[in-house]
């Protein structure tokens, strides 16, 4: 008979994206009955983000996986083994019935500490090809959740499930006249709303910043920076507000907005999808990632979802290119964006979850 107290362990960290879902699950297990418990790095992101929730945190220690030689792997792989044992001792104390798991290397010590202990192990996999993590971490879980359908082409076809993104229902609740009266902006002009991330993206906010007067001639601009990034000598110019990022105020933003310009993380691009926003994608490039946001950008494009400027070309003219051909377009666009009728609930995730435990 099991224990009325029932537990399920969280892992992932390294990136917003790595974080975001189990954030989301977090009250659905509560709502359940079930006491959510988070492992992460020390000091990363995903520490910053689970922190106001107020759950249970256990910090590990943990080594980035690389695909290079490096000295610095050498390191590593002491970190990973005193993760593993880290992780090891937290999954005694817990007892929890099962990991879940969304990436990024802090999630591989958990995911090796549970194997070994015979608890059972749940993945995510958000980008149409598998990170590093994911792709060692699959090897031991019991199950990986993938977005994308052409995922399942790189992972054991036994242990896939098509989910499809994550349905932030928070999101499509926004409010035109709530949007207008944060903003100060009107109907009279389009409004384009560029989101560089939690962390902003330097290239976009350059972007804007040296192009503000012709961005602002005929649009009036939302300025998602990123923390610390404001442009104090920008405050009060004509068709342009800056925010730091945006909480609750996201949504009504987001209604207001013709067009969405920003990277190509698949969590937000399928937002945008959901909500029916044409988008611009300027994805991170090669020399900042593994490629996996170009691939989420091509795919979009491939679909008829977006337009897409790679980082080094991102300039006035290829943008005003890309901006006309969603214009003419924006009434297919949308008419696409509307067919498209997959994606999840954090709930629905959390019941299958407890659903695979019954089960066993």
């Amino acid at each position: 008979m099991k224990s009325s107290r029932r537990k399920a362990i969280l892992t992932g960290g390294g990136t917003v994206g790595h974080v975001m879902l189990n954030k989301l699950l977090i009250p659905e297990f509560i709502n359940r009955d079930v006491e959510p418990v988070y492992v992460g790095s020390k000091d990363g992101i995903e520490k910053e983000m689970i922190s106001p929730t107020s759950i249970k945190y256990h910090s590990i220690s943990s080594g980035k996986l690389r695909r290079y030689i490096s000295l610095e792997n050498l390191k590593d792989i002491f970190k990973v083994t005193k993760g593993i044992l880290d992780a090891r001792r937290v999954l005694k104390k817990e007892k929890p019935e099962f990991v879940f798991s969304k990436g990024g290397f802090v999630s591989v010590p958990v995911v090796l500490a549970a194997k070994s202990l015979n608890i059972p192990v749940y993945i995510h996999e958000s980008d149409l090809t598998p990170g590093l993590a994911n792709k060692i971490s699959t090897k031991f879980a019991t199950k990986c959740f993938v977005t994308f359908e052409k995922t399942m082409d790189y992972l054991p076809a036994d242990k896939t499930e098509l989910l499809g993104p994550v349905i932030r229902e928070e999101l499509s609740g926004g409010d035109r006249a709530a949007g207008f009266s944060i903003t100060g902006f009107t109907a009279d002009k389009p409004v384009l709303l560029f989101m560089g991330g939690s962390l902003g993206a330097r290239s976009i906010n350059q972007f804007i910043r040296e192009n503000i007067e012709d961005l602002t001639e005929h649009h009036q601009i939302i300025h998602l920076c990123g923390k610390g990034n404001a442009d104090e000598n920008l405050n009060g110019h004509e068709n342009y507000i800056q925010f730091e990022f945006a909480g609750e105020e996201l949504a009504h933003l987001m209604e207001i907005a013709d067009i969405v310009i920003g990277r190509s993380g698949s969590n937000a691009i399928y937002e945008l999808l959901l909500n029916h926003k044409p988008m611009i994608l300027v994805p991170l490039p090669l020399s900042q990632s593994r490629g996996d946001q170009i691939e989420n950008a091509e795919y979009f494009s491939h679909q008829g979802y977006a337009e897409v400027i790679p980082e080094e070309d991102l300039t006035l003219h290829n943008f005003q290119e890309k901006m006309e051909m969603i214009n003419r377009n924006r009434d297919e666009i949308i008419r696409k964006m509307k067919e498209y009728d997959g994606g999840f609930k954090p709930a629905m995730l959390v019941e299958m979850l407890l659903d695979e435990e019954e089960v066993e």
